[in-house]
């Protein structure tokens, strides 16, 4: 297939673009937001084909993947088709809602026209996402995490924790970073991310340091030289830097929280929503480094089984000859 598609999530899109079709993503000269073209700091093959706006009405594709409500008025203004009319089209929902619970109903629920335009199916990154949207009539598919095995590199050498966060600042109750700053003061933690300035703000003492907007393998290399691997959110579908640190072979220390505590096996780690019970694991992990490779050789094997690139590419392939089936029967 041809799929339309834009570059939101670079680490998501990533896995996404190593599928048998090829992928269209929008780049605009400037490369804002709405056209980001390619990933520099990720590896992605020739498949992924950078398309300049004014060239996409001549440009055919099959589907269109859309990952933010504005995208709908963009893909007819620049295509001059109209998702889920003119060109079949599926909805990828990355984010947990938000607000008041009684308010969760996603911007697409609503949006079939008529006989103009059929309700477009939305995807979900994970199943605890799709029992929290309110989707009204919108089919609804779950495709979970998957990613390209980094490979093991877990060395633990350095006796402390890694968490991933970008802008630590802006999302600071949601990432947890209050309770980065409770950990750190037992165990030293490093912070890995974009958009970093200000976060010794939140962190005071200099309880943590910070690397700002490594390329991926650099960070990868970086992230196995740390005894675990520290993910405190509060509110998030899961986070990929979660399901990278138990492939690369980390042991991880996770706040129980959205979907965190179905995706990471007792086995792999320590999951509470006691943050004293987080704090003591780091400790112990500090001090025991055979518990620690073990933790994660059992999280990397669990990863690999349920968040492998191919499961990850047959779901998103299953899916797509769904919605371009159900569009063609029309």
């Amino acid at each position: 297939m041809r799929i339309l598609v834009w570059h939101v999530h670079g680490s998501y899109l990533t896995a996404f673009v190593q599928g048998d079709h090829t992928y269209l993503i929008p780049a605009t000269p400037d490369r804002d937001a709405d056209g980001r073209g390619r990933a520099r700091t990720w590896t992605w093959p020739d498949t992924a084909v950078e398309v300049a706006p004014e060239a996409l009405r001549d440009t055919a594709f099959d589907v269109v993947i859309l990952q933010r409500p504005h995208e709908l008025r963009l893909t007819e203004e620049w295509t001059g088709r109209r998702p889920g009319a003119d060109v079949p089209a599926l909805y990828l929902e990355h984010n947990t809602p938000r607000g008041d619970v009684g308010d969760w109903r996603h911007p697409l629920a609503d949006l079939a026209d008529g006989d103009a335009r059929s309700p477009i199916p939305i995807v979900h990154v994970t199943p605890f996402n799709a029992a929290m949207w309110d989707t009204g009539t919108a089919p609804t598919f779950v495709v979970e995490h998957g990613i390209p095995d980094p490979g093991y590199r877990w060395r633990g050498d350095r006796a402390t924790l890694a968490v991933c966060v970008n802008e630590p600042v802006r999302r600071r109750r949601v990432a947890g970073v209050d309770l980065v700053a409770r950990i750190a003061r037992d165990v030293p933690v490093e912070l890995y991310g974009m958009g970093l300035a200000g976060v010794e703000d939140l962190v005071p003492d200099g309880l943590v340091a910070t690397h700002e907007d490594l390329p991926q393998h650099e960070l990868h290399d970086r992230l196995g030289a740390h005894r675990a691997y520290l993910h405190p959110y509060r509110w998030t579908s899961l986070g990929l830097s979660l399901v990278e640190a138990m492939t690369l072979g980390l042991p991880v220390l996770v706040l129980a929280a959205t979907a965190a505590p179905d995706a990471v096996p007792a086995e792999a780690g320590v999951v509470s929503a006691d943050v004293d019970a987080l704090r003591r694991a780091a400790r112990e992990l500090r001090n025991d480094p055979d518990r620690a490779r073990a933790m994660g050789l059992a999280g990397r094997r669990h990863a690999l089984r349920r968040f492998g690139l191919r499961r990850f590419l047959d779901d998103w392939d299953a899916t797509l000859l769904a919605a371009v089936r159900e569009e063609v029967a029309r």
